[in-house]
């Protein structure tokens, strides 16, 4: 029979059909080994299977999942190059899948390859241009590069695309909270938990756009209501909202003999016997325990602190109770002799001079003297205007 006529041909055509169904079923049938050694955690085995269903028919049905398990296969094995490699050539077999683009995109994301990311996220736009979730990725992957006018029209179109879908409201909020514009990020934020009131993320982004308001209570209610609904974000949150709060000093006391709770017209002398001679100088110390860590060049810096009289209003509070000041009255230096800083225990130790007058009678009112201190944090936080200076009349203020 002539191999050209046509019942020579359907036979052929009828063959490929059935080699066609045999390699789909055998690949499918090594996805689904795979799927079971994958559940089983034998990664390295499962790889092997999902590389086989791939080889087997690359074009089939089953290519695109069997790509996916692979690359993810491949994350469990520490192995995210060999991961992108999988993306890239079930990309090339599957080009019109957009959900493997956005695959890849994310994993380019979380290894901080944004722009990579960005390009992925573009291409399944192309491929999937109704598609509410890619539109949702492609704004995550502008705001991560600062293309606030492209973030803000990708998730306007999630708004769009799904009005009750809290995402489209939630990367607004993302994208004004970046742009320092917390109270609209908060309005968003708000609107998306409206639409899912079980959205925690959206709660924990409140706070941590409060807390970067300065509003730490407000910020500090939303970690106590995330305790029992997300223990994770609470806790993240509760960090954040640490390393944003401004520094305070908790409490000072004197490491040396300067008796910061002697009052009015104390003698100079009565601090350090040394100090009975005329013109005497004595070195003392003050130390400050402060509520978080500190950025040790700032407090060790002798010209953010300084040592002066304390100002009052008639209540008390006034150096020498607002009393004339005498002749005899010595006045300290106004800035340290030096600052010593402590890491771990959160302590500066502030040294300056006491020095006697001249004719060896000089007073001083110690419980008035205030040490106030204008640095930073180790995250770069200036003190809490409320809590960055003490004297032994006021306590920390």
């Amino acid at each position: 029979m002539d191999i050209f006529s046509s019942a020579a041909t359907d036979n052929l055509f009828v063959t490929a059909i059935q080699q066609e169904s045999q390699l789909e079923a055998l690949s499918n049938q090594a996805l689904s080994s795979g799927i079971d050694k994958y559940m089983r955690k034998e990664y390295e085995e499962a790889a092997r299977d999902f590389e086989k269903s791939i080889n087997l028919h690359p074009t089939s049905s089953f290519s695109a999942d069997a790509t996916k398990y692979l690359a993810q296969t491949y994350l469990r094995l520490d192995s995210s190059d060999k991961a992108i490699e999988a993306y890239k050539r079930g990309i090339e077999l599957n080009r019109d899948r957009d959900d493997l683009r956005t695959d890849l995109g994310n994993l380019y994301y979380a290894e901080d390859r944004y722009s990579e990311a960005l390009v992925q996220y573009q291409e399944a736009v192309r491929i999937n241009p109704t598609s509410a979730s890619t539109h949702y990725s492609l704004g995550q992957g502008h705001l991560k590069l600062g293309n606030f006018r492209q973030a803000e029209a990708a998730f306007r179109t999630v708004l769009r695309t799904e009005g009750d879908s809290p995402y489209g409201d939630y990367g607004l909020g993302l994208m004004f909270s970046q742009r320092g514009k917390y109270d609209k990020a908060i309005d968003h934020f708000e609107k998306a938990i409206r639409k899912d009131d079980r959205f925690y993320d959206a709660y924990a982004e409140i706070g941590y756009a409060l807390a970067d308001k300065g509003e730490i209570e407000k910020a500090e209610e939303m970690v106590a209501y995330l305790e029992d609904k997300d223990a994770e974000l609470s806790e993240t949150l509760a960090s954040y909202i640490y390393q944003a709060k401004p520094p305070k000093i908790s409490f000072a006391w004197s490491s040396g003999s300067f008796a910061y709770n002697m009052s009015i017209q104390t003698p100079v002398a009565a601090l350090d016997s040394y100090l009975e001679n005329a013109g005497a100088s004595k070195s003392m110390t003050m130390k400050f325990y402060f509520n978080k860590e500190m950025d040790r060049k700032s407090v060790e810096n002798p010209n953010n602190w300084t040592i002066k009289r304390q100002m009052g209003a008639g209540d008390g509070s006034a150096y020498n109770f607002g009393l004339a000041i005498p002749d005899t009255e010595v006045t300290l230096p106004p800035f340290p002799d030096y600052v010593l800083y402590d890491s771990t225990a959160q302590t500066a130790t502030v040294g300056f001079s006491v020095t006697q007058n001249e004719t060896a009678n000089g007073t001083i009112d110690p419980s008035h003297i205030v040490f106030k201190f204008d640095g930073m944090d180790v995250n770069g936080i200036a003190m809490d205007p409320d809590h960055d200076s003490f004297s032994g009349w006021s306590g920390v203020a």
